[in-house]
């Protein structure tokens, strides 16, 4: 018996597989099959992947990951600058596509999106059936492959797209949510990081049959407010429609450390890695900034916020590193404990086409 009290909506997560780097292979044949990264150079200091194709990634290339270190496991892979007016052209035609079967499409960026196909234009029912056409027409129009995942919430769906990648489609029922939650280990829950993975493992939760064990003021009482979400979702509980126009108000990333940091060199060290994450999600969603706030959680709890803002956009990594770090030492005294960093981006425009990356 299912927890996902009907009516159901049918929900789709569209996710296209290694975008940039598709991209890039499909108009240079020469770089069809090979280990490639679409991002900054090795050279010099900053340079980041953006993208890599599932060649690089058997090489344990991934996404954020800096440049150099990407050379270093991979000597032969290949570096293309990315051409963010081709991506955010094709990504005009994949959101073209699916405006034949619903205007209820939520873009979360250039090359991911949620559609509601409750009531899909063309007739057809079938969710299934739709994102197994859009998949086709994204193939036979774009020559790209994308991966799909099918069920009745947002939630569910999107674990569902990641399942058999890439071009994948994974149809997850109503009445098969329940068992397929309980099966799922917990790092594969989106919403859940490593940190709170860890956590979980220290309390016995190793799955979606474990997680469901603990009850809501049990989870709460661990993790906060979060609980609540975690208690819902490992029952497939997710009411969020999807909403076509949502306007970004702020990006941001955080990480709370397994040990508290005293050293402002490893605080340095991780607003990199941070940075690297929040710029990565300011050019998926095409924006710029000029609004920088630092996040910092004491090993007492005592918890802070210090933000900034500048009259031009911050553009680039290096910018976004070299602020953070700035309100970092007006901030952090000697001898202090951190659990947790930070960053968050607002105050946002349009980006133009050359917003540098890298």
């Amino acid at each position: 018996m299912t927890n996902v009290l009907p009516p159901y909506r049918k929900i789709i997560h569209i996710d296209m597989d290694a975008f940039y780097a598709s991209v890039e292979q499909r108009d240079d044949p020469r770089l069809s099959g090979k280990p490639l990264v679409v991002g900054g150079l090795p050279e010099g200091r900053g340079g980041v992947v953006a993208t890599a194709s599932y060649e690089a990634r058997l090489y344990g290339i991934r996404s954020a990951m800096p440049s150099k270190q990407a050379l270093q496991l991979c000597p032969q892979v290949l570096f293309v600058k990315p051409r963010f007016d081709v991506y955010k052209a094709v990504s005009v035609q994949i959101r073209e596509i699916f405006s034949r079967y619903t205007d209820l499409v939520e873009p979360l960026s250039l090359d991911e999106a949620y559609l509601d196909v409750t009531h899909d234009k063309p007739g057809i029912g079938s969710a299934l059936e739709i994102a197994r056409q859009i998949k086709q027409a994204i193939r036979d129009e774009l020559h790209l492959t994308a991966s799909a995942g099918v069920s009745v919430n947002k939630f569910v769906a999107k674990i569902a797209s990641d399942l058999d990648k890439p071009d994948g489609l994974k149809f997850i029922g109503p009445s098969t949510i329940p068992a397929f939650m309980e099966q799922l280990p917990i790092e594969k829950f989106h919403g859940i990081g490593k940190v709170t993975a860890g956590k979980m493992r220290k309390l016995g939760v190793f799955n979606g049959a474990d997680l469901k064990k603990l009850g809501e003021d049990e989870l709460t009482g661990n993790f906060g407010k979060a609980g609540k979400f975690y208690y819902q979702i490992v029952r497939g509980i997710d009411d969020r429609p999807v909403q076509p126009f949502r306007e970004t108000k702020s990006l941001a990333a955080e990480d709370t450390f397994a040990h508290d940091l005293t050293l402002q060199e490893e605080m340095v060290k991780e607003l990199e890695k941070l940075s690297m994450t929040v710029h990565r999600r300011l050019i998926q969603k095409n924006l710029q900034c000029r609004t920088i706030t630092l996040k910092i959680k004491y090993s007492n709890f005592k918890l802070i916020t210090r933000s900034r803002s500048y009259p031009a956009p911050l553009a680039g990594t290096e910018a976004i590193q070299t602020a953070v770090i700035q309100l970092l030492a007006e901030t952090i005294q000697e001898g202090q404990r951190v659990r947790l960093l930070g960053i968050s981006l607002s105050n946002f425009g349009n980006a133009p086409d050359q917003l540098k990356m890298f």
